[in-house]
């Protein structure tokens, strides 16, 4: 008979150390996984460093058997989620689990009883720590690298998820769009929408000036962060506050390529926004962080593979306010992103995540000469 199970919160660096390694365990035959930083991982959970919880709250627990780390699991009280939502949901992230139902279940019944003692009426997730981190549960596409700051999870976590009784709420949608001169196929159908939308509109199109930062941290502000921004009807979204958003774009920055970040203008006032990240996943891979090799070693190796092996891009963010919709700045953005980034020579980029119920994105991932490659989900259960 296996030995119990016992649920411990974290509550020291040496907890939180050992809720971070788990992953290295879950993952060292996978082909794919692509190890964090664990520098970065320490930081994102640190309560006086990350700015999510200067208005809301998590607890992480560990899951342990015979002593041995076996799970893991955030239990998360988004209350900007709830304000703006009206709602009462909780969530859950870090989950990280052996293939053992026993030992999900018990992770998933102690972050639901965290969140209902909050007043939550459902446990949703899995998000990192909010929607605008990492998230959902990789349900389809197993077979390659993730792209930048997109999730990634054995198979069997599906089995762990839906046997516990979560069920879907959202399918989240990664395109895959072919961007070389060999396979690109977007000519006809993109092109003519994008030369329709700028004889139409008056807009112009303009790559970021990373020398006027805070200009462009304000725009993105404006656009994405604000209650009544591009967003606002997203389900999920919530927006950012502005200490949040400078300290995305600030860690962002170190690998951000201001020609692949545009900003649409009307008579030099910002109307829409597109960034997208080169995929730094693969160099990232090729380093494989994990806690025996000292970082400063991680990070030369990183820098090295990232000379040769960033091939391809994932589109972000795009976003166009409420008020400019249906003109085609959102077309003209992608075609833009799409142009520089064949310039440039990848192979192909990600537009990620898009909501399944989002008829205007897929649309243009279609036109785009796109297909879904890739689905993520999000779960729920009531509590």
């Amino acid at each position: 008979m296996p030995a119990p199970i016992e649920l411990y919160e974290c509550t020291s660096s040496a907890d939180r150390k050992q809720f971070i390694h788990l992953a290295w365990e879950i993952y060292k035959d996978d082909p794919y996984w692509v190890p964090p930083l664990i520098s970065e991982r320490v930081a994102f959970y640190d309560k006086k460093k990350n700015p999510f919880f200067e208005h809301s709250d998590a607890a992480m627990f560990l899951a342990k058997r015979d002593n041995k780390v076996v799970g893991t699991i955030v239990a998360i009280w988004n209350n900007r989620h709830n304000e703006f939502h009206q709602e009462k949901i909780g969530f859950f992230g870090g989950f990280e689990c052996i293939n053992d139902q026993a030992v999900a279940n018990a992770l998933f019944d102690r972050a639901r009883d965290w969140v209902k003692a909050r007043g939550a009426t459902a446990l949703r997730g899995p998000t990192t720590l909010s929607f605008n981190d990492e998230v959902g549960l990789l349900v389809d596409g197993f077979d390659g690298i993730p792209q930048v700051l997109m999730t990634y999870n054995p198979r069997y976590y599906i089995e762990l998820y839906e046997r516990y009784g979560l069920q879907k709420a959202m399918d989240l949608w990664a395109w895959w769009n072919p961007i070389t001169q060999e396979e690109y196929k977007v000519s006809n159908k993109l092109d003519r929408v994008v030369e329709i939308a700028k004889k139409r509109g008056k807009f112009t199109i303009r790559t970021a000036d990373f020398k006027q930062l805070d200009r462009e941290i304000g725009i993105l502000k404006h656009i994405y962060g604000s209650d009544s921004g591009a967003w606002k009807d997203n389900w999920g979204h919530v927006p950012l506050t502005e200490h949040e958003i400078d300290h995305i774009v600030r860690g962002l920055k170190q690998f951000a390529d201001p020609e692949l970040i545009l900003v649409a203008e009307i008579n030099g006032e910002p109307v829409g926004i597109a960034v997208t990240l080169p995929n730094v996943n693969r160099p990232l891979h090729a380093a494989y962080p994990n806690p025996k090799t000292p970082e400063l070693w991680t990070l030369l190796k990183f820098l090295w593979h990232r000379r040769k092996m960033v091939n391809s891009v994932r589109f972000v963010l795009l976003g166009v306010l409420p008020e400019h919709r249906m003109s085609g700045i959102d077309a003209a953005l992608i075609w833009e992103t799409l142009q520089t980034a064949m310039r440039k020579g990848y192979i192909g980029g990600e537009l990620s995540w898009v909501l399944e119920t989002n008829e205007a994105m897929n649309r243009i991932g279609k036109i785009g000469g796109g297909h879904v490659y890739r689905t993520y989900r999000v779960y729920e259960r009531a509590t």
